[in-house]
């Protein structure tokens, strides 16, 4: 918000490290506030690092585990730790980062960051629908017309990666295309119906039984 006003939007746009610049350029060079911001930037990347790692292992983890990905992906040291699940998403990341595109690797996380934004809008939206009776122990303040506004939001940030980076946004839709097929060819008859991930498939599909009997 403050970067373009303090040095004009010319000076940080092609920037890697705007806010910095922006303050270099204010004060007509590196001072302590410019060096104050870099320093505590790079102690959240490296914070948000921590994070990161136990993020995407997990979620590759359960997916794995319900039948999604494939099953070695879901595989346990012996102190329940997916060794697999943080290794090979790390090691993709890691030869990614090689690239040194940083700029389009941005914009591909952002793509796919703004894509599920919409998908958790609509999984909001629709759970809230077909499931109004579910025990919620917390309840979005505004309900479905909130998630309705960020729904809109999402989608137009979506658009907005097209426009600003159209190779990073296919590189993505690329490797959904990539996931979709693995799930429409195979992964889709290999499900675990016992696994948590797939409970609400198993419920409903006990209630259908037990109204068709």
């Amino acid at each position: 918000v403050f970067g373009p006003g303090a040095s004009g939007s010319a000076v940080i746009q092609d920037s890697d490290n705007p806010l910095v610049e922006a303050v270099t350029s204010a004060y007509g060079g590196s001072n302590f506030l410019s060096s104050f911001i870099n320093i505590a930037g790079l102690a959240g990347l490296v914070a948000s690092f921590f994070s990161i790692i136990f993020a995407y292992s997990r979620q590759t983890f359960a997916l794995s585990r319900a039948g999604y990905l494939p099953k070695v992906l879901s595989l346990t040291g012996r102190r329940r730790t997916p060794w697999v699940a943080l290794i090979v998403p790390g090691v993709i990341g890691f030869l990614m980062a090689l690239t040194g595109n940083g700029a389009v690797l941005i914009n591909i996380a952002v793509f796919g960051a703004t894509i599920s934004y919409v998908l958790m809008m609509l999984s909001h939206i629709v759970l809230r629908r077909t499931e109004p009776d579910l025990e919620r122990p917390y309840r979005t303040p505004g309900g479905v017309a909130t998630s309705g506004v960020a729904l809109v939001l999402a989608v137009l940030a979506v658009i907005a990666t097209f426009i600003v980076d159209p190779t990073a946004a296919f590189i993505t839709l690329g490797v959904y295309v990539i996931f979709l097929l693995y799930f429409g060819l195979y992964s889709r008859h290999h499900l675990v119906a016992q696994a948590p991930e797939e409970e609400f498939a198993t419920i409903e599909k006990a209630e259908a039984e037990l109204a068709g009997s």
